[in-house]
């Protein structure tokens, strides 16, 4: 228990504390948002909105998820106008059976992508749409027994069909039986070879196909995590049993091929769709230039992104790699900081409604 001289102490203490707080705070030195360069916010006016980039040019000055929309937009456009910046693409989730393929295409075609880095998943989702298959909606009242079944197989709220995986296969297995033992393979050459095939077998747009024409290489890191990968599994499988030569997989071409791009660039802007491991090892890129420098002392360079733009609604407080902010990667030398002029912008929303807003925005702006 405090005894009186204690409790005087206190008293006086707090007296003295809530008189320096009053002569700090006085109305005549309250700011206007103005004095401190602080800029205003607008409602968003819909009876002056006739395009998809004025509704996006109006979020921009709202707040919450609506402004990092309007945001991302003018930095998406900043980055495709940077003549000099090799633009990287990156993409997880389910985003081609979201029927998100031709945004894909979209980038590509306007000049918006000059790599992709995906799942295996997501490109073979994209391969069968392109190749004139069909995704379904998922009937609620159908039990995931059920649907195992009769090959369907359930993304979320959509249905891949095992028939369509199966014909897959059938394709890929061609193009395996077709490669020269003595080239290795790695995911952006077997991609290019899987585009060219769509380009002169299917009439209308694909994302491989796109990649293929415009020349977009598209690397898949984890490649064995994906019907890509087991196919070539299946494959390996039939060469041993027949006691033919085997096809070598190498993914450090891919390694090298994307880190040989990013390091010819003057400057390098990436747009995430998600995370995972085609988000980290798109950003890696930085840190291994530099420790090929450091610890070779030869073909390295200190690479950092200057544009960056993720959409992903991954928490940061789980930890998890998708849920990582750009203020933690440039601790890691992936990005440059805002504070020496780095662009990057972060939308916290399901990808299959911000995304299409972002890039129809900048396509617009484009006179596209």
């Amino acid at each position: 228990m405090a005894t009186p001289s204690e409790h005087k102490e206190k008293k006086k203490k707090e007296w003295q504390q809530r008189k320096e707080f009053k002569d700090w705070r006085q109305p005549e030195n309250f700011g206007t948002g103005h004095s401190d360069r602080l800029e205003p916010l607008r409602p968003l006016d819909l009876s002056k909105v006739e395009s998809v980039n004025d509704m996006v040019k109006g979020m921009t000055h709202t707040a919450f998820g609506a402004r990092t929309v309007g945001e991302a937009a003018d930095v998406l456009e900043e980055m495709v106008k940077d003549e000099q910046c090799f633009k990287v693409l990156t993409l997880a989730g389910a985003m081609t059976v979201a029927k998100m393929g031709l945004v894909i295409c979209d980038m590509m075609d306007n000049g918006m992508v000059d790599a992709i880095i995906s799942t295996g998943a997501l490109m073979a989702h994209g391969f069968i749409e392109s190749a004139g298959k069909a995704h379904f909606k998922y009937r609620p009242d159908m039990k995931d027994e059920e649907l195992y079944e009769k090959g369907y197989d359930r993304v979320y709220d959509t249905l891949e069909l095992e028939r369509n995986l199966d014909e897959a296969e059938e394709v890929l297995d061609k193009i395996f039986w077709a490669w020269d033992t003595k080239e290795e393979m790695c995911s952006y050459k077997l991609n290019w070879k899987l585009g060219e095939y769509l380009h002169k077998n299917f009439a209308g747009r694909g994302v491989l196909k796109s990649a293929y024409e415009k020349k977009v290489p598209v690397y898949i890191p984890a490649f064995t995590d994906s019907e890509f990968g087991l196919d070539f599994g299946i494959h390996r499988r039939k060469r041993i049993m027949r006691d033919k030569p085997l096809v070598t997989f190498n993914p450090f071409l891919d390694l090298e091929h994307y880190t040989d791009n990013i390091a010819r660039s003057e400057r390098s802007g990436i747009f995430t769709i998600g995370g995972g491991v085609p988000r980290n090892w798109g950003q890696q890129v930085g840190p291994y230039l530099d420790i090929i420098n450091t610890r070779i002392g030869a073909g390295g360079a200190f690479k950092r992104f200057r544009y960056g733009i993720r959409i992903c609604p991954e928490p940061v407080h789980w930890g998890g790699l998708s849920g990582s902010t750009y203020s933690e990667a440039v601790s890691w030398g992936k990005f440059v900081p805002r504070s020496q002029g780095g662009k990057l912008v972060e939308v916290p929303l399901d990808a299959t409604v911000a995304w299409p807003l972002i890039v129809k925005a900048v396509l617009e702006r484009m006179g596209k």
